[in-house]
């Protein structure tokens, strides 16, 4: 199945942007699209109503989405992949949480949570940052680490996944971050709450589906998704910035020409500067998937190039923007104009640890 935007959608979608910065939550609008569109489930098998994606058409979809939108691309391509915990639940426990029409995963990988077994289960407490989502969303997944009785919990303590229902869920509205403001990324806090043996899972096991997506290393997974959403953010604020020069050509032509001419030229110098860097990321991409495929795992040098191809794809576009950016002037300063939210938005998503070279 072939995910397209109908331009009547980004019209409608662009026109909601700026309210839905200032709400810091997503527009209802464009929430429904993702349900009706089944953008949540992209790695949902097609037995539980998914789309099942292959990973390059995936990362296109996240690209496209985050062109459209930062926050709207961000939500998307996350949303999606906690469609990899499918697998990794019991199936009757994987066909109750992702069966339905509006199932969409929130939650954390960092090991906060404490977790002490009980007749049946185990019983939670924790609180984990970051979760975006939260706010709409059917499930949390976080880690936990495993109590004993006789032995302190430290950094060392194993630990396990755990899934969380609504009500057993307090959401902390506590995202305030500068950029991806309306995605919902906030805190969750779960207190005493009864988890059955059946809703936890170990990520690393083997899946009990059969797609190839759920055999992905899961650190390749997430710096070719977030690489992608990067590389929408970055056309949208080339796109923004061309738009810009061209609103300002007639008058600048008089009073500031040599701005103008400086202006387009880098605008198109770091355009070229970031096709380069996509075309070779989704170079890497393209030809390893059908090897994955077949084999069934990556090659070393092949995990350590797509991490490599995923950073500088993400570098560049930072390094782009930066370049333009003092020859826009005031208005780039303005927090309501689209140039500002997607430098924002293009700001916040590079700081994500897996896009970090030393991280």
């Amino acid at each position: 199945m072939e995910v397209r935007f109908a331009d009547s959608f980004v019209a409608k979608a662009r026109e909601r942007s700026a309210s839905m910065e200032q709400a810091r939550t997503i527009d209802p609008l464009l929430l429904e699209y993702i349900y009706e569109h089944k953008l949540f489930k992209t790695f949902v098998p097609k037995s539980l109503g998914g789309l099942m994606l292959p990973l390059p058409e995936a990362l296109r979809v996240f690209e496209r989405a985050s062109w459209i939108d930062g926050s709207f691309g961000w939500l998307v391509t996350i949303g999606s992949g906690g469609g990899f915990f499918s697998a990794t639940l019991p199936p009757e426990q994987a066909r109750e949480l992702f069966g339905h029409d509006k199932a969409v995963v929130a939650g954390s990988g960092y090991p906060n949570g404490i977790a002490r077994r009980t007749d049946g289960g185990y019983i939670v407490s924790g609180r984990w940052s970051t979760c975006s989502g939260a706010t709409f969303a059917s499930v949390f997944t976080a880690n936990c680490r495993i109590a004993e009785d006789a032995e302190p919990v430290t950094q060392d303590t194993p630990y396990r996944s755990f899934a969380f229902l609504p009500d057993q869920v307090a959401i902390v509205r506590d995202w305030n971050a500068f950029g991806m403001r309306a995605t919902d990324s906030h805190s969750i806090v779960v207190h005493e709450a009864f988890v059955p043996a059946e809703r936890t899972f170990d990520i690393t096991s083997p899946p009990h589906q059969g797609d190839p997506i759920f055999r992905y290393p899961f650190m390749a997974f997430a710096q070719t998704s977030f690489a992608a959403v990067t590389l929408g953010v970055a056309n949208h604020y080339m796109e923004e910035a061309a738009a810009f020069a061209e609103s300002k050509s007639a008058d600048w032509a008089q009073s500031k020409p040599e701005r103008l001419t400086a202006l387009r030229a880098r605008i198109e110098k770091q355009s070229a500067a970031l096709a380069e860097a996509s075309a070779l990321f989704y170079g890497i991409v393209d030809a390893t998937w059908p090897e994955f495929e077949r084999a069934g795992a990556l090659s070393p040098e092949q995990e350590s190039e797509i991490a490599r191809l995923s950073r500088q794809a993400a570098k560049v576009a930072l390094a782009s923007a930066h370049d333009i950016f003092p020859l826009l002037g005031m208005t780039a300063l303005m927090e309501d104009h689209p140039l500002n939210r997607a430098w924002r938005d293009l700001h916040t998503v590079t700081q994500h640890a897996v896009l970090v070279a030393n991280s």
